[in-house]
């Protein structure tokens, strides 16, 4: 019973302990799109329905030693695929989808084992009840070592050892998984064939479609929500963790434990929960201090997932039919993740699906209300009402004056125009997630006026005039709007590299920064380090790195390695311009310490914008150079200041960084 415990606790462990570690291993290749992670819980979750599905068959098969056998064969030969480091950050991009790629690639790297330790604790529990012996206690065990992983990734393993540091102790660890598992299956003896499921009724179709739907709504709101907080705060583990961690803590409690789940109690959360939900939804623009917001939030995940894991609590099956619950719970999971991560960039025009996944909730909790008399069922039309009027008006919002939408794996980009009625004010902006990338004022006399974050007080806008009596070889990581080529005279060549082609055929069909350039402009399609890195002849003059005021950056654009790469890029006496304004990150102190590193000299300008000026935009640079040539020319001496410290980073690498380091819930920071 110990060995069996311990296989199921170390199983359940490792499970999700390599789900953030493989994502994170991924999420550079593209661009550090919220996306990654959806479409990982995509896989992880549709695993977990393979190996509960291998499970099934294999406790139905108890006495065929072929099926015991092959088992403990695709157990043994799984450690051949160790040690799980699976994928360099940038392989190259092919043409598939970036959704396919990642699906793809997770198949071929830890498709095999992930299964595995998915079938293994509903494995042992099945075997457990044919000893008659309750099952699901080790169902607790299991959330309870999923927590445990879960909690230690970011708090225990990131911040201390290198990413190919953890994947050989997980593979370590994986290796002593399967001797263990190994020993329970092949010492075990196969059960008397017994009847008494015959008394357990096979639930009928009803049941078994309410548990798949309880349990897609659960990771619908999973994903959803996990989407909508990384709008704001970048993706990256502490963010994919939070929710998973609430979610599979609301397993944990309502399997564990019936007095965990007094349904009257946790039916009026509900009803509060979608509310207050609809209410910060309503008033987010409002919300000075995202971590409120982020609390909230996950507070109302908390008590969605209680409800709906707490009805299937209820409703769970004898021990007997626990494999076929299972089934239905996993297929559940994975129809309400795959509706989020693949189906909602394909359907919807915008980020709808937090609005939309309150009515559906809304919508459960009126119909299961029913039965539980007319007060319940007219509390809970009020929250149907009032979260479909909130979708509505969201919806309404998120369109109001917008000329162009799209939206892809990347994420939504839309134009959107303000001011029609004043030639003067009249202008239109470049929004990518909640982010604006780029604006241009469409009078004659300001088409090419540069604004934003890259007026001529900016850092990179005093950089490229401290240059202008000469031609200037110019390449920029991120596009935008291509504002920085209004820039550019004769002679000059600006080239920039973009990852979504949505923000290209936005550059060139709504503004005109581009057009207008009396320097030669061209942009190239991709990852921006990747490129540079095949682009081995190039030498620039200035190298703009543009891709971190949005609300996900990718952290690979800001290494060491990435910026020694950017060094390696330049002309004699050229200059790295890094543009580390972002609402929530305190960048400017990481280049500080990589520039201290790499012995190249800083000047950082901070560029409060002016108050009554809608052209300006608060900015921070970071210009790094060999020599202090170029940044001791006069418009950059003068506005140049101190960078703000922040003690304790370490410095971002390849194999290490630590987003948590650097997060500041307050308004602006370099």
């Amino acid at each position: 019973m110990l060995l069996t415990g311990v296989t199921v606790f170390l199983s359940a462990f490792l499970l999700f302990l390599v789900q953030p570690v493989i994502a994170k291993l991924i999420l550079p290749r593209f661009g550090g799109s919220v996306a990654v992670w959806a479409t990982c819980l995509v896989f992880f979750q549709a695993a977990l329905l393979l190996g509960y599905a291998f499970a099934h068959q294999l406790v139905r098969r108890d006495h065929s030693r072929a099926w015991r056998y092959a088992h403990v064969a695709l157990l043994l030969g799984s450690l051949a695929l160790l040690p799980i480091v699976p994928v360099t950050p940038w392989p190259g991009a092919q043409g598939a989808e970036p959704a396919l790629q990642i699906l793809a690639l997770l198949a071929l790297t830890i498709g095999l084992p992930f299964t595995l330790l998915a079938m293994t604790s509903p494995l042992l529990q099945a075997w457990r009840a044919g000893e008659s012996r309750n099952p699901y206690r080790l169902f607790a065990v299991s959330n309870a070592a999923s927590l445990a992983a879960l909690l230690a990734y970011p708090w225990a393993v990131e911040p201390w050892l290198p990413a190919t540091t953890q994947g050989v102790v997980w593979s370590a660890a994986y290796a002593a998984y399967v001797l263990a598992l190994c020993a329970i299956s092949l010492r075990r003896s196969p059960q008397a064939h017994d009847t008494s499921a015959a008394d357990a009724p096979a639930p009928g179709w009803r049941r078994t479609l309410g548990w798949f739907a309880l349990a897609a709504l659960g990771s619908y709101a999973l994903v959803a929500l996990t989407n909508h907080l990384t709008q704001n705060i970048p993706s990256f583990p502490m963010m994919w963790v939070l929710p998973l961690v609430i979610y599979l803590l609301s397993f944990t409690l309502c399997f564990d434990a019936d007095r965990w789940y007094p349904p009257r109690a946790w039916r009026l959360g509900m009803l509060l929960a979608l509310a207050a939900m609809c209410l910060l939804l309503l008033q987010e623009r409002q919300i000075r201090n995202i971590g409120w917001a982020i609390g909230l939030f996950l507070a109302g995940l908390f008590v969605v997932c209680m409800y709906c894991h707490g009805e299937l609590a209820r409703s769970r099956p004898a021990p007997r039919r626990l494999t076929q619950f299972y089934l239905a719970v996993s297929a559940g999971g994975v129809a309400g993740g795959a509706l989020v991560a693949l189906g909602a960039p394909a359907l919807l025009r915008g980020y709808f699906e937090v609005e939309i996944g309150l009515v559906l909730l809304s919508a459960a909790l009126l119909w299961r209300s029913w039965r539980h008399g007319r007060g319940w069922a007219a509390a809970a039309a009020l929250v149907l009402l009032g979260s479909s009027l909130t979708m509505v008006k969201r919806i309404d919002d998120a369109l109001a004056e917008v000329t162009d939408i799209g939206r892809n794996f990347y994420g939504v980009v839309r134009v959107r125009e303000y001011g029609r009625n004043d030639p003067q004010a009249h202008e239109r902006v470049l929004i990518h997630g909640s982010i604006m990338h780029g604006q241009q004022f469409l009078a004659p006399q300001f088409l090419r006026r540069p604004t934003s974050y890259y007026t001529p007080n900016s850092g990179v806008g005093r950089l490229l005039a401290s240059l202008a009596d000469r031609p200037i070889e110019v390449g920029a990581v991120g596009l935008g709007v291509g504002t920085i080529a209004a820039y550019g005279k004769e002679g000059d060549h600006y080239r920039f590299y973009e990852i979504d082609a949505a923000v290209v055929r936005a550059a060139h069909e709504h503004f005109s920064f581009i057009a207008d350039s009396p320097a030669t402009v061209d942009v190239a399609v991709g990852d921006g380090r990747l490129l540079l890195q095949q682009e081995t002849g190039r030498r620039f003059d200035v190298l703009v790195v543009d891709a971190f005021s949005g609300d996900s950056i990718p952290v690979h654009l800001l290494t060491r390695e990435a910026v020694e790469l950017y060094r390696q890029r330049l002309a004699p006496g050229g200059v790295i311009a890094l543009h580390v304004s972002n609402k929530h990150l305190a960048l400017a102190p990481v280049v500080a310490g990589i520039a201290a590193e790499l012995g190249l000299q800083l000047a950082y300008i901070a560029d409060p914008g002016v108050e009554d000026d809608p052209s300006t935009a608060v900015s921070s640079w970071v210009l790094l150079a060999e020599d202090r040539g170029v940044l001791d020319l006069p418009l950059i001496r003068e506005a140049a200041s101190p960078i703000p410290q922040r003690p304790g980073i370490r410095t971002w690498t390849d194999d290490f960084s630590n987003i948590l380091q650097v997060l500041a819930f307050g308004r602006g920071s370099g």
